[in-house]
């Protein structure tokens, strides 16, 4: 038999593809499929907010969303080898913001600029995680591009957290390597868990895991019931003064048709509910969610009684009131459907 004849790896140079850093491969990289790349590599579901963002006293080139951990992720984007412009930049943005990733992209790091990530990440706490990532553009033929980032930099914590979550999703088994922030989140979980049983409640929580949220069933698929506990308050944009909320999420195809059928009943759901709700409806993502929020120290375990009570009464009234207006939520209403959104996606 004929070997078949192979083709042959060949390294473009991202500059020649890319003529502008901000038109070029910035705008490139913003484009969704491109952000999901990125945060592929990085171990992150991210949610673009904006390019060429402002904040405060500085501007990032792209501005994201962790959703797990609820928290910024800037994003430094260059041509070339890195400069000392970019990292200045960088130890900016750092000081601006209390919890934040931040993505330092380039054609090639130099040693210093690799050193100086790896001192960053030492020397500060779990609130600031740095990377950086080298951009590589390969081609077999005349076949177009095809994008690839190297981790030059990355936490030592980061890796060791997202080996710790995943294996405890596997295993119940009690994991001592967690960061105490990942302790603290499973503990939370843990009690209310048994605060749930303990008050005789009909909700099923669902598995106890070191992350921000519990999700519950609302009884039809891509549709879900949250609780959050989290140190950052997106209202305040600070990790000072945390919050706990209760959300709908809705995560099928026909996510923003079902939202839109739902925000028409709002005077009414609100009315049975006796509260103002935060209906999040972002375009640019493939979710929305109805919200529930009120400030909390999650950290402070003398509360957590009081909070757990406000938690099991607001979720169990967001299940009477949400659950049989979504089971009547018709599949005509749809447009053509698709495979459903990962739970994660939330």
């Amino acid at each position: 038999m004929k070997p078949t004849t192979l083709g042959q790896l060949e390294r473009v140079n991202p500059e020649s593809y890319w003529k502008r850093e901000n038109r070029g491969f910035t705008a490139w990289l913003a484009e969704e499929g491109n952000i999901k790349l990125l945060g592929t590599t990085l171990g992150i579901e991210l949610e673009l907010q904006a390019r060429e963002k402002t904040i405060g006293p500085f501007r990032a080139d792209i501005l994201c969303r962790d959703i797990a951990a609820d928290s910024w992720v800037l994003v430094e984007t260059q041509m070339g080898p890195t400069n000392y412009a970019h990292l200045g930049q960088l130890l900016t943005h750092a000081a601006g913001l209390n919890a934040v990733t931040i993505v330092w992209i380039a054609e090639r790091f130099t040693q210093e600029h690799r050193a100086a990530i790896d001192w960053l990440n030492e020397a500060t706490d779990e609130h600031l995680s740095f990377f950086g990532l080298e951009i590589e553009l390969w081609r077999i033929g005349n076949s177009p591009p095809a994008p690839k980032f190297n981790a030059v930099c990355i936490p030592n914590r980061w890796t060791q957290g997202v080996m710790d979550a995943a294996n405890l999703m596997q295993s119940s088994a009690p994991d001592d390597n967690l960061t105490e922030i990942k302790k603290l989140q499973r503990a939370y979980w843990q009690a209310f868990r048994s605060y749930l049983s303990k008050e005789n409640s009909l909700l099923q929580p669902g598995k106890v895991m070191p992350v921000h949220w519990m999700s519950m069933s609302l009884g039809r698929s891509g549709f879900g019931l949250n609780a959050v506990a989290t140190r950052f308050n997106p209202e305040s944009e600070s990790q000072k003064a945390g919050e706990i909320r209760t959300e709908v999420v809705i995560t099928h195809a026909g996510a923003k048709v079902h939202f839109a059928l739902l925000e028409d009943q709002r005077e009414e759901i609100e009315h049975a509910l006796g509260e103002r709700l935060t209906w999040y409806d972002p375009p640019e993502a493939k979710y929305s969610k109805i919200i529930l929020r009120r400030a909390a120290d999650v950290t402070d375990r003398r509360a957590w009684p009081e909070q757990h009570a406000w938690l099991k009464a607001r979720l169990e009234a967001f299940y009477q009131i949400f659950a049989p207006r979504i089971r009547g939520l018709s599949l005509e209403d749809l447009p053509e459907r698709s495979e459903e959104c990962s739970p994660l996606q939330t």
